[in-house]
């Protein structure tokens, strides 16, 4: 931070510059000071990835009452009624909203254009070609880019929250060289999910569970994180990322078929590829188990050629580029794909005004576990909670956010250096870590791997604690400052930072896949298949209790 800003410059601090943090800067209040911050640029994040659409009744011949009934049913029966009715209800707003931004959703005949998706009744998913996302987030940065009461930092880090006595008091800050301690009147964790914790996933390599991890330490309510959706048809190609293969596409007719040709996910669900995802991702990998030698490198794959050519070019114009990358022509050969980590469900319990069980801090978008998705996300959910629960900021008062100002930082500086060894033990121990986590906790789980697992993440707990920055900045304090030099730097200070969140979210999604008794929604358990009714509540998290929570019930 520049050392002529004041400590008290703003009023509200958004930690993260996806679809929900920037959203939720622009419904902020105007007259109110807003610090957004991205550890790396506004448009990297999982909302500028996002290929399908938003999901919204603007349709006549559709209605809330069957959204709510498809979302309650894709939730396996751990939605919470109220959160997921406040959902729907409030999405035509929210749509009518990004128009008038300028978000050009595609159209027909001067309507606006709907695709179905798995787990949908009816056709209701806006788009924009099949980079939705990308309209979406680049429509809000240039709205951002023009408030003035909005200050973007960025490359900034945050490292944990400021909290006394349950009272949020603002950041622990990396910015600009320094590490301080940055007061507001609120806190905003917009961060995403935590999808680089697997070694297989459609996130960006932001997506560390910063958020989860950090309001964890300080001691907010977590719940539900065992419960991942693994995307069933993730591009899988030697040398490709995991780029995600849109559901839309098997919503618009793309076959899912084996190396004999064969559509074998209705061998496993009537509903064949348009299944929840959560049973196509399983059905991929039961298939793969009886049918492939090696199936854990193995894959099926996503013909596009029953549809026709025409709709291919105007819908998916971004997954033939990207196919065309690695070599794969759409339209004469079908796509290599196999399930990845995708979305987390869970994440710190918040209330469907966005507070949290400390004051003065909020959560939204993947960040928050509102109880709208339950054990399992219905498609095209996600960029419409971001904009239902953004815009709930319109209405913030800090008046009872924040009680007496805290002990302003000293001047007492320290020099913080991370030397070559550590880094390089930091990118090992995050490479091992994934592989560990995808093969203990990925889409199928049973109590022995998870068991050994979470043995392992303690080892490397109690080696990460005493690498030097770590004796550092885990004991850092609101009277300390550090200082460290140039860009190289700030990245092994973002390692660090990275690896701590991981370890947490690792250690805590986990022990929440061993404490589930059953198999539900995105978590299932080999040595415990049956989705049973003692396990309809939530998995609570406080501290380090493990519990089950009430669902809200219609």
């Amino acid at each position: 931070m520049p050392s002529e800003m004041p400590t008290d410059a703003f009023d509200v601090i958004v930690v993260g510059a996806g679809a929900a943090g920037l959203y939720t800067a622009l419904c902020l209040p105007s007259h109110l000071r807003v610090a957004l911050i991205t550890k790396n640029t506004l448009s990297l994040s999982a909302s500028d990835w996002a290929q399908g659409g938003i999901a919204a009744v603007v349709d006549p011949a559709d209605s809330t009452e069957l959204h709510i009934a498809d979302t309650l049913q894709a939730g396996a029966d751990l939605c919470d009624y109220g959160a997921v009715k406040f959902l729907i209800e409030n999405a035509a707003d929210c749509i009518a909203n990004l128009v008038d931004m300028g978000v050009a959703f595609d159209r027909h005949k001067g309507d606006l254009a709907m695709t179905l998706e798995a787990a949908h009744s009816r056709r209701r998913v806006l788009h924009a070609a099949d980079t939705t996302g990308r309209a979406v987030v680049t429509t809000l940065v240039e709205q951002v880019l023009a408030r003035k009461n909005i200050q973007v930092l960025a490359p900034a880090l945050v490292l944990d929250l400021w909290t006394e006595n349950q009272q949020c008091h603002g950041v622990c800050l990396a910015y600009e060289n320094q590490i301080f301690w940055q007061p507001a009147k609120a806190v905003i964790l917009a961060t995403g999910g935590g999808g680089q914790v697997f070694a297989q996933t459609t996130n960006p390599v932001i997506s560390t569970g910063d958020g989860v991890a950090i309001a964890h330490r300080a001691g907010a309510i977590l719940r539900d994180l065992e419960f991942v959706q693994f995307h069933p048809t993730a591009l899988t190609h030697p040398g490709a990322p995991r780029f995600l293969i849109s559901e839309a596409v098997r919503g618009e007719g793309a076959h899912l078929v084996d190396r004999a040709g064969h559509r074998f996910a209705f061998d496993y669900d009537p509903a064949g590829e348009l299944a929840p995802r959560d049973v196509v991702s399983r059905a991929i990998f039961s298939h793969l188990q009886k049918t492939e030698a090696d199936p854990a490198t193995a894959n099926v794959w996503l013909d596009l050629r029953p549809i026709d050519p025409d709709k291919i070019q105007y819908r998916f114009p971004n997954i033939i580029r990207v196919c065309q990358n690695w070599g794969i022509d759409v339209f004469t050969q079908p796509i290599p794909v196999a399930p990845a980590a995708h979305y987390w469900m869970g994440g710190v319990e918040t209330a469907v005004d966005n507070r949290t069980a400390i004051a003065g801090l909020y959560t939204v978008g993947e960040t928050a576990s509102t109880g709208v998705h339950g054990a399992n996300r219905l498609a095209s959910n996600s960029l419409l909670e971001c904009l239902v629960f953004g815009a709930q900021f319109r209405s913030i008062d800090l008046s009872v956010s924040r009680g007496d100002r805290p002990i302003a930082p000293t001047d007492h500086w320290q020099e913080l250096t991370i030397d070559a060894p550590t880094v390089t033990w930091i990118e090992e121990c995050r490479k091992s870590l994934r592989k560990l986590v995808w093969q203990s906790a990925g889409i199928v789980r049973e109590q022995a791997n998870l068991d050994a697992a979470i043995a392992q993440i303690a080892t490397w707990q109690a080696e990460f604690r005493q690498l030097p920055a770590s004796k550092l900045l885990m004991d850092f304090r609101p009277t300390t400052r550090a200082k460290f030099q140039g860009e190289s730097a700030f990245h092994n200070v973002r390692a660090w930072s990275e690896l701590y969140n991981l370890l947490t979210v690792a250690e805590l999604l986990l022990k929440s896949a061993a404490f589930r008794t059953e198999s539900r929604g995105g978590h299932y358990r080999s040595d415990y298949p049956a989705t049973l009714a003692a396990w309809q509540f939530h998995t609570v998290i406080t501290g380090d209790q493990w519990s089950k929570g009430a669902v809200d019930r219609p």
